[in-house]
């Protein structure tokens, strides 16, 4: 853990808890314990840390609240969400894989501060390298006596899209299937009752790595990059159409067009179109100057989301690409509320056809009406990201949604969906599921070979 050139992310795996004690490991836990849990926040907030998972919501502020609540009902749990899914997103797991200590001290920091019964690292079973990372380092701290190393949890789960929702995430903790609840984990949180709502704060992997580092060096090191709204460094992801994807560690504020074109090593020229994730608008290429920092992107109407970018050259069919995420998100809606079964279905159903060639006129004016409801009654954020992919493509590309009339998708420009399941960093390649075009609504899958499995599963 240097105290030089801001770095979370390191370069070499952490190999041992010993290791990570020589370099300073322990240090912000050990600050942690000696200060009053209100200065610990206080230092948090200080910093001006947020959220690393998409909202960009201040970490100390939601310190701040669930320990006011739990200090009136009496009970607050901390959980780490550690799920990552979102396509076009790979940055959580080499923080696991590469140094699990910094968030595992993280969540003892926070165990600590909001005075919590018990923590829970909550990520996906597929994840083998990552869980076994986690589950040694966890141990080596019980076994060194680590303060209340014993008790976090670690709590493998499903593939799916929504276990990265904070409120289907406590689901999942619970031992249930990873379906969002109505209430916020701030208000209703682990193993709650009617007379006992557990306030429980749901952070990241990046935020709770950030905090360690915070604890350690202080909050003004912190601010010594970024700006001075979004401080501190980010982990940024780069796939698609790019000669060298991968995760980069960059200040917040630099340009787009430095992760983009300056260390991806795409042309400016060759770029149409740019998603984060797939729950924001689309990115245009004279955007690329925009600084990357929550409030640059929501003053220009978009959404930095967790740092993900898919990019995708002047080859693409966009009628194609949003089918892909379109049909992404309908397959991964759990299906409680209307606005997923009305909504993400039917425009999955309608892209379908266009990208078939057999759409109409009348199927893109469709589309574009159920843009304005399909977030009615939403259970969670999931429609509300499908509507802003969709509607930002219909107003961005409408010739190119008018040219798929009659006319399929080329087969040589089409594109997977940018689920990420490894990165080669050697060679700068990002690797796609290339099986999840067989995923089904119900999340079971068609078998291989199936003559269906390239088509919209009715």
């Amino acid at each position: 853990m240097p105290d030089g050139p801001y770095q979370l992310l390191p370069d070499e795996p952490v190999a041992s808890l010993a290791d990570y004690e020589a370099m300073g490991g322990g240090t912000g836990l050990a600050k942690a314990l000696e200060a009053d849990p209100d200065d610990v926040i206080a230092e948090v907030r200080r910093s001006g840390l947020r959220g690393r998972g998409g909202a960009g919501f201040p970490t100390g502020v939601k310190w701040r609240g669930v320990a006011d609540a739990a200090s009136e009902d009496g009970v607050a749990y901390i959980a780490c969400n550690a799920a990552e899914g979102e396509p076009g997103t790979w940055k959580d797991r080499p923080l696991m894989a590469r140094n699990p200590y910094q968030l595992l001290e993280g969540m003892l920091v926070g165990l600590h501060t909001i005075r919590a019964r018990r923590g829970y690292i909550a990520t996906k079973r597929r994840f083998e390298h990552e869980l076994a990372r986690l589950t040694d380092a966890r141990d080596e701290m019980v076994a060194a006596g680590w303060s209340r190393a014993d008790e976090l949890e670690i709590v493998p789960g499903p593939d799916e899209y929504l276990f990265g929702e904070e409120k289907a995430l406590l689901e999942v903790i619970e031992g249930r299937l990873p379906l969002p609840r109505l209430v916020p984990p701030f208000q209703v949180g682990l193993w709650a009752t009617t007379t006992e709502p557990n306030p429980t704060v749901v952070n990241n992997v990046e935020t709770l790595s950030h905090l360690t580092w915070i604890l350690a060096y202080g909050a003004d090191s912190f601010r010594r990059n970024g700006t001075t709204e979004s401080p501190g460094t980010m982990l940024f992801t780069v796939s698609g159409d790019v000669p060298s994807g991968g995760v980069f560690e960059l200040p917040m504020g630099t340009s787009l067009r430095t992760l983009i074109c300056d260390v991806a090593g795409a042309r400016a020229e060759d770029v149409k179109a740019i998603w984060s994730g797939v729950s924001n608008v689309v990115i245009t290429p004279d955007l690329l100057d925009l600084p990357m920092d929550f409030d640059s992107f929501a003053e220009a109407g978009l959404g930095l989301g967790s740092g993900g970018f898919v990019v995708y050259d002047q080859s693409r069919d966009m009628v194609q690409v949003t089918y892909q995420l379109s049909r992404f998100l309908a397959v991964e809606s759990c299906g409680q509320c209307n606005a997923c079964k009305l909504g993400n279905l039917f425009m999955a159903e309608q892209f379908d056809k266009l990208v078939r060639g057999e759409g109409t006129r009348e199927d893109i004016r469709a589309i574009s009406r159920r843009t304005l409801d399909v977030t009615d009654q939403n259970r969670c954020y999931l429609p509300v990201g499908a509507a802003l992919v969709v509607r930002s493509a219909l107003e961005t590309f409408p010739e190119e949604f008018e040219a798929r009339i009659g006319s399929p998708t080329p087969e040589e420009v089409k594109v997977p969906v940018p689920k990420i399941v490894d990165v080669d960093e050697d060679k700068g390649e990002v690797l796609f599921d290339t099986e999840y075009h067989r995923k089904q609504p119900d999340w079971s899958y068609i078998p291989p070979g199936s003559p269906e499995s390239t088509s919209w599963p009715s």
